[in-house]
């Protein structure tokens, strides 16, 4: 995995260093709570999250670049409520000296060498344009447990058997919100790396599409609905196929190409095919 953390600066490092532009969030209101969703326009592709309720709010993946976390907190702030609860699942963002909880496993992983170099390496990237890592109390939550924050369920279930030890968290039994949004796009190498990230990756889309969920959230991308979710498991699907015929990652890059031309990615599957077949 630490291979492949700093795999993922190196091609951060390569395609996204232009300036970045500004944020933008969208809103969706599932009656009793309303989803805030903020698209960063990092250069990780980072999505952070609001959940507001007449009780008060809850933060989630709070963003890492100080203009996005300057931007997020002047529009957390307008909404005028409490913040009752700031989640950091599987990315540490600006939430400075405050309370933060997390899935049982990741305090001590972000605090490892596999984590923790990445974080160094990002500060060695992006120097003063990302803030300081969070300082305040850790508070951690077991896996398959329930809460309840400002009057919402959140759900916390280990995500992606292969990912950071994070949680798929069902939120108010509407919004899964998992490392990696669906999308409607070829996979990379950043969310599989190995065959073994295939199963793991299909047996957790399986597992949200069965959580009834009405919206699907990702650390990386931002919202999708069901049939993206739908079109992540039968395009996985067809990678384990194409990799049971295909003897060579020429072979396969060709065949994928083939069942789904045009589709979106298509620059990154040499590199995914790479790690398929080491």
């Amino acid at each position: 995995m630490k291979k492949i953390l700093f795999t993922a600066l190196s091609l951060i490092a390569f395609g996204t260093m232009n300036a970045q532009e500004n944020g933008k969030f969208e809103v969706y209101d599932f009656n009793s709570f309303k989803l805030h969703v903020y698209y960063t326009n990092d250069a990780m592709g980072d999505a952070s999250y609001i959940v507001e309720s007449d009780k008060g709010l809850v933060t989630l993946e709070q963003p890492l670049f100080k203009d996005n976390v300057a931007e997020y907190d002047a529009y957390l702030n307008k909404l005028g409520k409490k913040v009752t609860n700031r989640i950091s699942d599987y990315h540490l963002g600006g939430t400075g000296s405050e309370s933060i909880t997390m899935a049982e496993g990741m305090p001590a992983f972000v605090k490892g060498p596999v984590y923790g170099g990445m974080m160094q390496g990002f500060a060695k990237m992006f120097g003063d344009a990302i803030v300081s890592l969070p300082t305040g109390k850790t508070n951690e939550v077991k896996f398959g447990d329930t809460k309840t924050f400002a009057g919402v369920s959140f759900a916390f279930n280990h995500g992606a058997t292969t990912d950071f030890p994070g949680a798929s968290i069902l939120i108010g039994n509407k919004v899964y919100f998992t490392h990696w949004v669906p999308a409607k796009a070829h996979a990379n190498a950043l969310q599989i790396s190995s065959k073994a990230n295939v199963d793991a990756e299909l047996a957790e889309a399986e597992k949200s599409l069965a959580s009834g969920a009405e919206l699907f959230i990702g650390g990386h991308g931002g919202a999708a609905k069901v049939d993206a979710v739908k079109f992540k498991i039968e395009y996985l699907k067809t990678v384990k196929k194409l990799l049971g015929t295909s003897k060579t990652s020429a072979d396969f890059v060709s065949a994928i190409k083939k069942a789904y031309p045009n589709l979106p990615g298509e620059e990154g599957l040499e590199k995914l095919a790479e790690g398929l077949y080491k």
